[in-house]
């Protein structure tokens, strides 16, 4: 567990039920991180058990987080205690319906090339700092490898130089979501973007170690950009180029992500593709165990329903004409 984790008697028992977990093939290290806090908590608190007081007061301490995460945390740790029931009938168990009610999600904001482009002159205008030496370089990449391959921020962030392949134009992505890695080819443009930002890491004082981080800064050390650091550049270069949705919604990081798989999708549609056999593909290229959850990505939008629809007139247009005449 955390090199933090605190001294409790429920430590033993939250390592068996992690490893219980694990046995299933996932990392689940949010559900190690919920329950590291918890145990944390009750550290500080000089508590030895969990009870209904103690847990309310645990909860309160992330109030400020939205209605969904709140009820996540809660649910990993009545997870747990269902868990530790089968040998403790009688241990504490959170009630569920007392927990926060669920909220639905908010819908993703797809956006395109033209956004994109915007987003990389906002990037080109940044200013490098002392912390990040390569500020501008940096934004630039992530536009690029997120947007064109469909990348997770944490992928993106994991990225080491021995990953990125710049003459075979392929990334390594190692030990993701589901314990799967996989290799990422990458369009000729972003290919190039990538030997151009090499250009700039690539030079002296910075660390040319294979294990150094691609997408690095300075503030203590050379060390990888933690997601916070990264998103703040991003939701930067969102606000400065005016990425919204028609509703006035801008784009979260993981947006990036549905973009890419809509974006995907409605080349294939235009260009005639067979959408269905391509999905496989797509599923493997975005590190998914399923097309089920592709499928999640794939918002049925008016340029896809148009897309779909002249595709369909095309093949059976005729018989529906001749059958109206």
């Amino acid at each position: 567990m955390n090199a933090l984790r605190p001294d409790v008697a429920l430590e033993p028992l939250v390592d068996r039920y992690l490893r219980w977990k694990r046995a299933l093939g996932r990392g689940y290290g949010e559900v190690e991180r919920v329950l590291v806090s918890l145990l944390q908590f009750m550290h500080v608190r000089g508590a030895a058990d969990l009870d209904q007081t103690l847990f309310d007061e645990w909860s309160k301490s992330f109030a400020e987080l939205t209605a969904n995460v709140r009820r996540s945390r809660q649910r990993e740790v009545r997870n747990f205690c269902l868990f530790r029931q089968r040998t403790e009938p009688s241990c504490f168990v959170p009630d569920a319906n007392r927990f926060p009610r669920p909220c639905p999600y908010s819908a993703p904001v797809i956006f395109g090339p033209d956004a994109v482009a915007r987003m990389l002159t906002v990037a080109a205008q940044q200013r490098a700092t002392s912390g990040s030496p390569l500020l501008p370089a940096v934004l630039r990449l992530a536009v690029v490898l997120l947007y064109t391959a469909g990348l997770r921020r944490g992928e993106l962030l994991r990225l080491t130089l021995a990953d990125a392949d710049p003459i075979a134009g392929v990334l390594r992505i190692r030990e993701s979501k589901f314990h799967k890695s996989r290799f990422v080819p990458l369009s000729l443009d972003a290919c190039r973007e990538l030997r151009a930002y090499l250009r700039k890491r690539l030079v002296p004082p910075l660390s040319t170690a294979p294990d150094s981080p691609l997408l690095c800064n300075c503030t203590r050390g050379l060390r990888p950009y933690t997601g916070t650091g990264l998103s703040r550049g991003l939701h930067l270069l969102i606000r400065a180029a005016n990425v919204r949705s028609p509703d006035g919604r801008r784009p979260r990081v993981h947006d990036f992500r549905h973009s890419f798989a809509v974006g995907a999708l409605l080349r294939w549609y235009r260009q005639g593709a067979d959408v269905q056999s391509n999905l496989p593909k797509l599923a493997i290229y975005m590190g998914h165990v399923s097309i089920v959850s592709t499928a999640y990505y794939l918002k049925w939008l008016p340029d896809i329903a148009a897309a779909a629809s002249e595709r369909f007139e095309t093949h059976f247009g005729h018989l529906i004409n001749g059958g109206t005449s």
